[in-house]
């Protein structure tokens, strides 16, 4: 009869017992949607309050400046509802395209996206918390753009109570743009440069009177999802706004900021698995 050793035994047995832990011990299970998109939400806040405070200013300052230069060339009317609408949204794109195009391409360079992978996170709360926090960012400089707008060109301030829904979906929209954008580009540099030809892109087609614009290029204008936003809240400077009309609008910003976002998740996806 054979004598195994006493080290064997005790080796093999707590060898077992390890893979025993193993096999009954149940990994953590996936955060739900909501709360880690709360998480996420409030995390990228604080990031971006921190930040981009900075910039908020300069865009804000940026869009003041423009209505101011318009002022010279428009009088009132239709073209000066435009112009004052245009520069609003102008905020929400600096810095829910522009920056939100910067933040993913660095991410996405830096490695960062691979922390978020290890996570038990939703894809979508990743892209939603991110796009929510630079939208909401977005707020004050939107306000203090239209109202003084409003000043400037002696425009009625009773309806700009619309920008609470103005606001969210037009930076859905283009929050969900610029993510998609800083995910699918192969080089951060590219984001930076996607980033800022799309702001360029809302610069132009946003403030500018459309009835200005050559054909070819209003219909670049339609694919821009800022444009449903622009023209929601420059129909209500209206002294009838046809409120019909307005929430076609919105509803509008609101598919293409849902198209947006879903393609933002995808690029998200594709890019962390790489």
């Amino acid at each position: 009869m054979s004598i195994v050793p006493a080290e064997a035994v005790s080796g093999r047995i707590g060898v077992e017992q390890t893979a025993a832990a193993e096999v009954a011990a149940p990994l953590a299970p996936r955060a739900r949607l909501l709360p880690a998109l709360g998480a996420v939400y409030r995390s990228q806040l604080s990031r971006a309050r921190v930040a981009r405070m900075p910039l908020l200013f300069v865009a804000t300052f940026q869009s003041i400046g423009i209505m101011v230069l318009m002022r010279g060339v428009v009088d009132g009317g239709a073209e000066a509802r435009a112009v004052v609408a245009g520069s609003s949204v102008l905020v929400v794109a600096f810095v829910a395209l522009n920056l939100l195009a910067q933040y993913f391409g660095q991410l996405r360079a830096s490695g960062g996206l691979d922390h978020y992978a290890t996570l038990p996170v939703p894809p979508a709360a990743v892209v939603l918390g991110a796009a929510g926090a630079y939208a909401s960012f977005t707020v004050p400089g939107t306000v203090v753009t239209a109202v003084a707008g409003s000043v400037l060109f002696q425009l009625p301030m009773t309806h700009l109570w619309v920008l609470a829904a103005v606001i969210p979906l037009s930076g859905a929209a283009l929050a969900g743009l610029g993510a998609a954008l800083g995910l699918l580009a192969p080089r951060q540099e590219l984001a930076t440069l996607l980033g800022q030809l799309g702001m360029s892109a809302a610069l132009l087609l946003g403030v500018l009177p459309a009835d200005r614009l050559p054909g070819p290029v209003s219909y670049a204008r339609d694919l821009l999802p800022s444009t449903y936003g622009v023209e929601a809240l420059a129909r209500t400077f209206e002294a009838r706004p046809d409120w019909t009309v307005v929430g076609l609008y919105l509803a509008v910003c609101a598919l293409v900021g849902v198209v947006s976002l879903t393609v933002a998740t995808w690029a998200y996806r594709r890019a962390a698995v790489r």
